[in-house]
């Protein structure tokens, strides 16, 4: 049996939750997303914006997630030497947290540039030898301050 748990009991309390996530790329790919190279754009940008999206829409992708009523949302996206770094935060003011919205908007993100970086980050195969999501997780968790 699926259910959600049962949430109209909780009072609602200031949340807020931030997830980081890095996405190993080749040293290569990582120059050429710095000098605006990536043939379908830049991939920063739009992925932060993608991660906002998918803040929003977590409910509709996580069966259990119940649907937040979101008051704050931001997606920062850093490259490294051989890595982009994901980092989304999410607050509301809610019965539950927003734990799953920031890790959804960070993992969206880190996907969305794998997927406008792809074709540099084939090898010969077709296959990804290099390119790896890694260390996605709750970085900090907030309940109860304004």
């Amino acid at each position: 049996m699926a259910k959600m748990v049962d949430i109209a009991a909780k009072e609602d309390v200031p949340r807020r939750a931030m997830a980081v996530g890095d996405l190993v790329l080749r040293r290569e790919t990582v120059r050429a997303i710095r000098a605006g190279e990536v043939p379908k754009g830049d991939p920063v940008h739009t992925a932060e914006v993608a991660a906002l999206q998918a803040v929003k829409r977590t409910s509709e992708a996580l069966p259990h997630c119940h649907p937040v009523p979101i008051t704050g949302a931001s997606a920062v996206l850093a490259l490294g030497a051989d890595r982009v770094t994901a980092t989304c935060e999410v607050a509301a003011t809610y019965k539950t947290g927003v734990e799953m919205e920031a890790l959804y908007g960070c993992a969206v993100a880190l996907l969305t540039v794998w997927d406008m970086v792809k074709s540099l980050e084939k090898d010969d195969e077709g296959q990804y030898p290099t390119a790896r999501i890694e260390n996605l997780r709750v970085a900090a968790k907030e309940k109860g301050h304004a």
